[in-house]
């Protein structure tokens, strides 16, 4: 089989690890600033269930957590597991998963901001809310550009973990065509896409910091 031929089967699978990537992003994102309040909350027992959430999802292999959300419905329910909640499963894996590192990155940007910026908000009339809004949050993200950048290209080549629960990613796809093949040349190629996936991810993170650079 041509590289040709083998990139273009690759490229469906390319379609199941970029929908798995922007879901993952487009929940765990606002998710993680949630779980960061809980986080960051004074209420004891929420800060700690929070925590204990954080601890085990940062703790515990992706590949564990993909497998206990896949199989934990019919093993601790009885529910039937259906082909279609594959996909929904490594959705819901990925996001929990990130949205905990998320939320200790907003966490050190929130907690890095100067508290007489809340006071001076706070002389001026803002309410906590607005203040958090207008004022915090701005610089909080502008901040937080690199960490996030650096959990966003893991999560490229994390997507590829998708094929444990019987995902056809582009990974898996790679997989089965270099055992029919008995050739590395899926692979490889397979190597290529996601370099080449990170590489746009990380120049379009770049551009993003760069508009964020206020002093340039």
């Amino acid at each position: 089989m041509s590289v040709g031929a083998i990139a273009e089967q690759l490229l469906s699978g390319m379609g199941t690890s970029f929908a798995i990537f922007a879901l993952t992003l487009i929940f765990s994102l606002p998710l993680g600033l949630i779980v960061s309040f809980g986080r960051m909350s004074k209420n004891k027992l929420l800060n700690m269930i929070v925590r204990v959430y954080i601890s085990i999802m940062r703790g515990t292999p992706l590949m564990l957590q993909l497998f206990v959300v896949y199989y934990g419905p019919f093993f601790l329910f009885g529910i039937r597991i259906s082909s279609e909640y594959r996909f929904w499963a490594a959705i819901i894996g990925f996001v929990l998963n990130y949205a905990a590192y998320f939320a200790e990155i907003y966490r050190a940007g929130i907690e890095s901001m100067p508290v007489g910026q809340y006071e001076a908000a706070k002389v001026l009339g803002y309410s906590r809310s607005k203040t958090f809004i207008r004022i915090i949050l701005p610089q909080v993200i502008k901040r937080i550009v690199p960490p996030v950048t650096n959990e966003v290209i893991t999560l490229v080549k994390d997507t590829s973990l998708a094929f444990v629960i019987s995902v056809s990613e582009m990974f898996s796809t790679a997989k089965a065509i270099a055992a029919a093949q008995a050739s590395v040349t899926a692979l490889v190629v397979a190597g290529v896409f996601y370099y080449i996936f990170n590489l746009i991810v990380a120049l379009s993170m770049d551009r993003i910091e760069k508009k964020l650079n206020y002093y340039r």
